[in-house]
């Protein structure tokens, strides 16, 4: 029997597919550029506008200057070409020393950080039949929350036909109102809340409490 060797278009494999062949997707990788910049502002070679208005390092206006002469000056002097409001037509462009412009930079905002007051809110959590030893041990904590600095936010949960004893929850907020009066201000005062009653102390003496009453309750009996 005669050999008949295969067409060069029919395909090598039973179980490859017709057309052109197939290439895996290439894959790029996830993060950062690599040897991407991390500074703020555009410095030196990577401002690629034809010119800029140029402050020199004494603040003083030079003018709009075709961008490589400023980078020339800033050169000559040991210094950077910083471009500082690069939306303005021309960018404006100043020069200065970068590393000291960021040194600078850290520190005032190290000096900010420092002056910043960070008030945390502790919430402390009560029931409308707490016991006196009990609310003396919680009225204690708000105290030394407001001593510390920060808020207190105490809520009085409710739980079934405990609702019918809401009245006893604003007593309790109005006792610790008057106990904690000397170091601190009502900032949200005794509002209802589903079942929830909330107020919200914050540090500070005031002359006068700021408490406003409650809203009118109707008790009911519980059978």
């Amino acid at each position: 029997m005669a050999f008949i060797p295969s067409s060069p278009s029919s395909p090598s494999s039973p179980s490859s597919p017709s057309g052109p062949p197939s290439f895996p997707r290439p894959r790029f990788p996830r993060g950062p550029v690599p040897n991407q910049s991390k500074d703020e502002h555009r410095l030196n070679e990577r401002i690629r506008v034809p010119q800029v208005r140029l402050i020199d390092e004494k603040g003083t206006q030079v003018g709009v200057v075709p961008t490589f002469e400023a980078l020339q000056m800033a050169r000559e002097r040991g210094l950077d070409l910083m471009e500082v409001s690069p939306n303005a037509q021309p960018p404006v462009c100043k020069i200065c020393d970068y590393g000291k412009f960021k040194y600078e930079k850290k520190k005032k905002e190290q000096v900010a950080k420092k002056k910043q007051t960070v008030i945390k809110v502790k919430e402390v959590q009560l029931r409308p039949q707490t016991e006196e030893h009990d609310l003396e041990y919680k009225f204690k904590n708000v105290r030394q929350f407001l001593e510390d600095g920060d808020k207190a936010k105490i809520t009085i949960m409710f739980r079934g036909r405990e609702i019918a004893y809401a009245e006893q929850g604003f007593k309790i907020m109005r006792q610790l109102v008057e106990l904690v009066k000397d170091i601190s201000n009502v900032e949200a005062p005794p509002k209802l809340e589903g079942k929830k009653l909330i107020m919200v102390l914050a540090p500070g003496a005031s002359k006068k409490s700021s408490m406003t009453p409650g809203p009118v309750i109707v008790i009911q009996k519980v059978k």
